[in-house]
């Protein structure tokens, strides 16, 4: 809790700076364009104003998800940081869409523009406070793993190309007299739109369930298997409730000696290292078997493997067990998601399996990768 009060912290204190700057970028900006009648300063003012919209709402969903679980919300509140991301992407998809339609009336009606040497030093200091404001922002927001700050990052830094191209139609139109004012606006809107359906599509994706960070399965796993008496760490599922709180799940190979007592142990250590090390609670471990009392089982669950990891699309077989007394056998394998129907695969699997054991009955499980990498 403490840990999370100190992400809170800094991510309310990079918002608010974002906040100051942007107000007084926007005022002057504002004024700017207002004074020498561009419509393209204008557009970067407004922008300015939906950044610093973008920062108090970053706050806000910010101190709403540090709210703590209740009976209502068991997992707690950590995903209103991910609404308030999609929240943030909308409002500069707004901002594009308004500087878009102002920019084509502009080009319908022109204007003259009239620039100043104060205002465009002002603009110029400008390009560089947000060039700095971005990759601060972005860094901090890459730090604390918080969405919002990033996406404030990245248009901070948006906002710096947009205001340089300001400066750049200026001195088209100082040295050549040609005023791309209108012009401009509208590709500063396209490109403020472009930005604004990015962040929504990605945040949108995390709303909806993404699969696992590969790199964190791959250390949880090996944290697991560095136990004594476990073969294998399968089927990891890893919940999402906001950044950095994950539940999970996952499934351990053990021999089949284990007593009930000595499994109930090494299930509780297991949670109590993955929670230390890696911050995921697994709420659930399931148990797969492994023959050890009889030495044929071995054999064929070498015949097994071959025959199923032979099948296209399976990258994965775990779980094996052969039963000769009650004449079963058992076993769950991984169907990546490339194949264009994993159900066909899972007959296929089926099949070649039954063949090479026609007197048993099979207990065959297809199973999904989480985090397998696309």
């Amino acid at each position: 809790m403490e840990e999370n009060t100190g992400r809170d912290r800094i991510i309310i204190r990079t918002s608010i700076i974002g906040i100051v700057a942007n107000v007084l970028l926007a005022s002057f900006k504002a004024v700017i364009g207002l004074t020498a009648n561009s419509i393209a300063i204008v557009m970067d003012a407004v922008n300015n104003i939906s950044d610093a919209a973008s920062s108090v709402i970053t706050i806000i969903g910010t101190k709403l998800a540090g709210r703590k679980a209740d009976k209502k919300h068991p997992f707690g509140y950590g995903r209103i940081e991910y609404l308030s991301a999609m929240i943030i992407s909308v409002i500069i998809l707004y901002a594009g869409v308004t500087a878009l339609i102002e920019s084509v009336k502009k080009i319908i009606h022109p204007e003259t523009p009239d620039y100043g040497t104060v205002s465009l030093i002002i603009v110029g200091v400008a390009v560089i406070v947000k060039i700095l404001l971005g990759r601060y922002v972005k860094k901090v927001g890459q730090k604390v793993n918080s969405d919002s700050l990033v996406n404030s990052g990245n248009d901070a830094v948006l906002d710096s190309v947009i205001s340089a191209s300001t400066l750049a139609a200026a001195a088209v139109y100082l040295i050549f007299h040609v005023s791309l004012e209108a012009w401009l606006g509208a590709i500063i809107a396209l490109v403020i739109i472009k930005a604004g359906i990015e962040m929504l599509r990605e945040t949108i994706s995390k709303i909806l369930g993404e699969n696992a960070d590969a790199e964190l399965a791959r250390k949880i796993k090996a944290t697991i298997l560095d136990f004594s008496g476990v073969s294998g760490a399968y089927d990891l599922v890893m919940h999402n409730y906001g950044p950095d709180s994950y539940n999970g799940s996952v499934h351990i190979e053990v021999p089949d000696t284990l007593s009930a007592d000595d499994l109930d142990k090494l299930l509780r250590k297991i949670q109590v290292k993955v929670y230390q090390e890696h911050n995921v609670i697994l709420t659930a471990i399931g148990v797969y078997s492994y023959n050890t009392k009889n030495p044929q089982a071995v054999e064929a669950r070498e015949r097994v493997s071959k025959i199923v990891r032979d099948v296209r699309y399976v990258t994965e077989m775990h779980g094996f067990y052969l039963d000769q007394t009650e004449k079963t056998v058992r076993f769950d394998f991984v169907v990546s998601f490339d194949a264009a129907d994993r159900g066909e695969v899972y007959r296929e699997v089926c099949e070649k399996v039954q063949q090479e054991f026609p007197g048993y009955t099979l207990q065959v499980v297809m199973d999904t990768d989480f985090s397998e990498e696309g």
